[in-house]
C-alpha cells in the first residue's frame, strides 16, 4: 500500500502501486476538502476520472458530492451461477443463445420500441412531491423504454466458464439516461451554489471536473440523495430485468437451473458508520466489501473476472476495486492498440468477442490492467472465490 500524507490534508491510502500522476493530483484534491473523513482510499484500479478518481473512496461529514458518485448512477454488476457444466455448452447452442439475447436487449443507445411494464420499475419515493424528484418526474416515462437495456461503453453481457465446473452468467450495467440527467442536474445545482457561498471547494472552470458539494442536510442535498438512490434502484432493476430474459432464453435452449443473483454496484453514496462515526460513503468506481459480502470483480473481454468475498476492512471503508481498471484512455487504444493482435488473442481463446474494428479497441484486453495484479493487490480487502473465464461476450 502506498501512503502519501501533506500537512493540512487527510492521508491517502493507495492499493494501487501505480497511480498515473493526475489521478493522485485528483486524490491530493479530496484530501483537502474541509468535510472529507479520516483518509483516502484508492483501490487498484485507480485511474483519471471527473473531479475524483476512477476507483476512488471519500467519507464525507454531512456534505454530498455528485461528481463524486459520477454520471451513471448504480452502475454496478450482477452475476448468477447456472447448474450447466463446460461440457454441457456446445458452441453452436452458445451462438444461438448470443444470437437471442441479442433480438431481446438493446446494446449501446438502442431503447425497447414499447414501454415495459410501470411493476418493473422500482416504487417512486413515498410520500415525494414533484418538487422533490424534479428529473424523476421529467425522465420517468423516458426510462420505461430503458429498462432492460444494456447501454454503451464498458458494459457487457458475458457467458463464462468458472473454475467451480458452471457455466455463469455475468451483466454490468447502470441507470442509464435517467442516471446521467440526475447527475448532471445535482452537479450544476451544486456548482452554482457553491459559487455562492464563495466556497473552498475545488471549482475549475468545467463543473465536469468539480468537487461541488451540497449540504446532506439541506433540501438540495436531501432531494439528490432520493434521486440517487432512485437511479441505484432502477439500475438494479435493469440488471434484473436483462438477466430474467437471459435465464429465460438459456432455458429454453438448455435444461439449466439459475441460482440467486449476486448484485454489487460501484457508483453511489451511501450512509454507513466507520471509525465510529456516520459518514457519507462516495465510491466511484470502487466496491462495498464488508465482511461476508459477495462481489464481482471483472476483468476484459479477454480476460478472467472473479466472483469475490468481502473482508470487511476498515482501511478502505470496507472497500475493493470495481474491476481491472483502464491501462490506457479509449482514444488511446483506439490509437495505439493493434486491432490484428488483439483479434488474434480473443481467437486463439476460442472467445465469441466483440472486436470487429479499431473503434472498437477501446474495449479490447490491452486497454486495461492486468486482473491478476489488481486482484493480488487487495487480498487484504477480498477473498478469491470463483474465477470465471469469458466464453462469449455482448458489449455495449
Amino acid at each position: 500500500m502506498i501512503y502519501i500524507n501533506e500537512d493540512g490534508a487527510l492521508v491517502i491510502k493507495s492499493w494501487c502501486d501505480n497511480p498515473e500522476d493526475s489521478a493522485i493530483d485528483q486524490a491530493r484534491n479530496l484530501a483537502r476538502l474541509p468535510f472529507a473523513f479520516q483518509q483516502i482510499c484508492l483501490m487498484p484500479d485507480t485511474h483519471l476520472g471527473y473531479g475524483m478518481p476512477i476507483g476512488g473512496v471519500l467519507a464525507t461529514r454531512n456534505a454530498v458530492i455528485p461528481n463524486c458518485v459520477g454520471n451513471d448512477i448504480g452502475c454496478g454488476m450482477c452475476a448468477t451461477r447456472t447448474s450447466l457444466r463446460a461440457e454441457d455448452l456446445s458452441k453452436d447452442i452458445l451462438k444461438k443463445i448470443m444470437g437471442e439475447i441479442r433480438k431481446a436487449i438493446p446494446v449501446g443507445f438502442a431503447h425497447h420500441q414499447k414501454k415495459q411494464d410501470v411493476d418493473l420499475m422500482p416504487i417512486v419515493p413515498p410520500g415525494a412531491e414533484s418538487k422533490d424528484i424534479p428529473v424523476l418526474v421529467k425522465e420517468y416515462y423516458n426510462a420505461l423504454t430503458q429498462i432492460g437495456t444494456l447501454g454503451g461503453g464498458n458494459h457487457f453481457i458475458e457467458i463464462q466458464k468458472g473454475d467451480d465446473g458452471n457455466i455463469w452468467i455475468m451483466i454490468h450495467s447502470g441507470s442509464r439516461n435517467i442516471g446521467l440527467k440526475v447527475a448532471e442536474y445535482y452537479n450544476e445545482l451544486a456548482y452554482d451554489l457553491n459559487k455562492k457561498w464563495c466556497s473552498n471547494t475545488y471549482l475549475p472552470k468545467n463543473p465536469k471536473d468539480s468537487l461541488a458539494f451540497l449540504p446532506a442536510d439541506s433540501p438540495e442535498g436531501k432531494a439528490y440523495l432520493r434521486e440517487m438512490q432512485y437511479c441505484v434502484d432502477f439500475a438494479l432493476a435493469n440488471r434484473k430485468l436483462m438477466m430474467d430474459r437471459i435465464c429465460q432464453i438459456i432455458g429454453t435452449e438448455t435444461n439449466a437451473a439459475f441460482f440467486p443473483m449476486i448484485n454489487i454496484a460501484h457508483n453511489y453514496a451511501r450512509l454507513e458508520n466507520h471509525f465510529g462515526k456516520n459518514v457519507i460513503v462516495h465510491r466511484k468506481g470502487a466496491t462495498s466489501a464488508r465482511e461476508g459480502e459477495m462481489g464481482i470483480i471483472p476483468g476484459s473481454q479477454g480476460t478472467a473476472s472473479y466472483i469475490v468475498e468481502g473482508k470487511g476492512n476498515p482501511e478502505s471503508f470496507m472497500s475493493c476495486s470495481h474491476g481491472a481498471g483502464r491501462r490506457i484512455g479509449r482514444k488511446e487504444a483506439q490509437r495505439t492498440l493493434n486491432l490484428k493482435e488483439e483479434i488474434r488473442k480473443l481467437d486463439e481463446q476460442g472467445i465469441i468477442h466483440a472486436i470487429r474494428n479499431e473503434k472498437d479497441l477501446d474495449e479490447a484486453p490491452g486497454s486495461y490492467k492486468d486482473i491478476k495484479e489488481v486482484i493480488s493487490s487487495q487480498l487484504d480487502l477480498i477473498t478469491p472465490v470463483v474465477k470465471l473465464s469469458p466464453l462469449a461476450v455482448i458489449k455495449g
